[in-house]
């Protein structure tokens, strides 16, 4: 029987572009909330004698070689020389290009479950976290358990407690391919659009409000640079948060680079309504009740 392993999706509830390093790599500072129900399979079995890795199906337009789970197949192998022949079925749930991680919590659980049978090999969590971090700015987040704010290229991570109990997350899964390379080139062209959020008007929550209903007692600031130079050339982006808003969200933001809208409803009845009313204009939608995370352990 294949072992199975679950890769959990994340949104970005906050995306700053704070600056861009000699290197050309831009820094950032974003709150990463992990997303559980909304998770790839990688059902990983033994393969023949010297076949090492295996994955299957390949994506569309990514060769076996430059699949994130080979990737951090062959990363582990080359860092600890323990590379077990195994054949990798990936059943992908998160969209590709909507700024979900789906790729980077791939990897991400290929790095746990051979860190589990490296035995004396292991690389240890300082070290695997290092692994991590070359293979993508956001794997070493999903080696975590809970949401974390990410800095400089987000592989500095700072694991946080965040109350979002209050709220269900209604994430809108438009099939609109966003490139997070063309997204920092159109950032910097667009740069003197960047200001720094208002003091307090941009916040999510509040510990005072005319609602009776419970708050979150975590201050969050929803917001997400990027929307200013995606939003213009994506239309329709733009019209999912404007929509999400007018049906009842607190909160509406795109994740990552886009495209994924990820909004939060006070209501459970709203969410599910809003939920129905983009499904039927043909957008997937993605409903998840959320939770207190505590401070996630390394």
């Amino acid at each position: 029987m294949p072992e199975t392993l679950q890769a959990p999706a994340k949104i970005n509830l906050s995306l700053f572009v704070t600056g861009r390093r000699e290197d050309g790599y831009h820094t950032i500072e974003s709150l990463f909330v992990p997303v559980p129900g909304l998770a790839d399979t990688l059902e990983i079995s033994s393969g023949a004698p010297g076949s090492g890795c295996r994955v299957s199906p390949l994506l569309p337009g990514c060769p076996e070689e430059k699949n994130l789970v080979f990737r951090a197949w062959w990363a582990y192998a080359e860092a600890t020389d323990f590379a077990p022949d195994i054949s990798v079925r990936l059943i992908k749930r998160i969209p590709t290009g909507a700024g979900l991680g789906g790729g980077s919590s791939d990897a991400a659980a290929m790095l746990r479950w051979l860190e589990a049978k490296a035995g004396a090999k292991a690389l240890g969590p300082a070290g695997l976290n290092a692994l991590a971090a070359k293979l993508g700015a956001d794997v070493a987040f999903f080696l975590l358990s809970g949401p974390a704010i990410a800095r400089s290229i987000g592989e500095e991570l700072t694991p946080v407690e965040l109350d979002l109990s209050p709220f269900t997350l209604v994430l809108a899964l438009p099939e609109v391919h966003v490139s997070t390379p063309w997204a920092y080139q159109a950032w910097d062209q667009w740069e003197t659009l960047k200001n720094p959020a208002r003091s307090g008007a941009d916040c999510l929550t509040s510990t005072t409000t005319a609602n009776k209903r419970r708050v979150s007692l975590s201050p969050v600031v929803a917001r997400n640079d990027f929307e200013v130079v995606v939003f213009p050339v994506h239309a329709a982006l733009r019209a999912i948060k404007e929509q999400l808003l007018r049906l009842g969200a607190i909160s509406a933001v795109m994740s990552g680079s886009g495209a994924g809208i990820a909004s939060l409803f006070r209501d459970s009845r709203q969410a599910r309504n809003a939920a129905e009313a983009l499904r039927q204009d043909g957008v997937p939608v993605h409903v998840e009740t959320q939770r207190h995370w505590g401070v996630a352990k390394r």
